[in-house]
């Protein structure tokens, strides 16, 4: 059947948001008397919600405090701090024109992602945005894609999920959908090849070629 719809994580697969994720990692370290954690470092635990990553990387501080504290801080570095990686935008455009319906399924706050995707100039090419305040849960619990696929009224059978890291592959495989993911992001690409994506990409405008028109 032909692809009707595309899914996308967006940390590390539509744009490099690592520099602001980390700058609020480590105001909220400073908060709890922790020492500023390298890039490297932060961005090995993005993936998995905000309270793990608070979980993981502020270990004495209450996650909810924690949680708060980053949220608090974020819209102050969240624009400067990322920028879309390179044939993102061609790609969605040419994707967006060939009528596919395009969604963002983030384990970023919703609300924060609909700013990035504003700001980066992408709005008028996504059919929704969704985050894990959404559906009370966040990936790789399936329940983001499949109320994604809800909204754009396609079908799993229609549909392909890109993203960035092993978990991606993971809720696709979850959510019935071919789990495509980009090099690049947060997880190394022998950690990608052993979860056995769909499709293992080393550049984002591979994409629109997978997709036939």
């Amino acid at each position: 059947m032909p692809i009707r719809a595309a899914l996308f994580d967006f940390d590390g697969t539509l744009a490099d948001s690592f520099v602001a994720i980390t700058a609020s990692t480590n105001h909220v370290r400073q908060l709890y008397g922790l020492p500023a954690l390298a890039e490297d470092t932060v961005r090995s635990y993005v993936g998995l919600g905000l309270t793990n990553l608070m979980e993981n990387l502020v270990p004495n501080a209450p996650p909810a405090a924690a949680v708060a504290a980053y949220r608090d801080h974020h819209p102050s570095v969240m624009a400067a701090g990322t920028r879309l990686f390179p044939g993102v935008l061609p790609t969605l455009e040419e994707l967006h024109a060939r009528g596919i319906r395009l969604a963002v399924c983030s384990n970023k706050r919703t609300e924060f992602t609909k700013a990035l995707v504003r700001d980066l100039k992408l709005g008028h090419l996504f059919d929704e945005i969704l985050g894990p305040d959404d559906v009370g849960i966040p990936k790789p619990d399936p329940a983001m894609l499949v109320e994604a696929m809800r909204r754009l009224g396609v079908p799993a059978a229609e549909t392909v999920y890109v993203g960035d890291m092993v978990i991606d592959v993971e809720v696709a495989k979850a959510a019935g959908v071919p789990g495509w993911v980009v090099l690049g992001g947060a997880s190394s690409r022998e950690d990608l090849e052993a979860a056995r994506p769909d499709h293992l990409l080393k550049e984002f405008t591979e994409i629109a070629k997978l997709i036939p028109s």
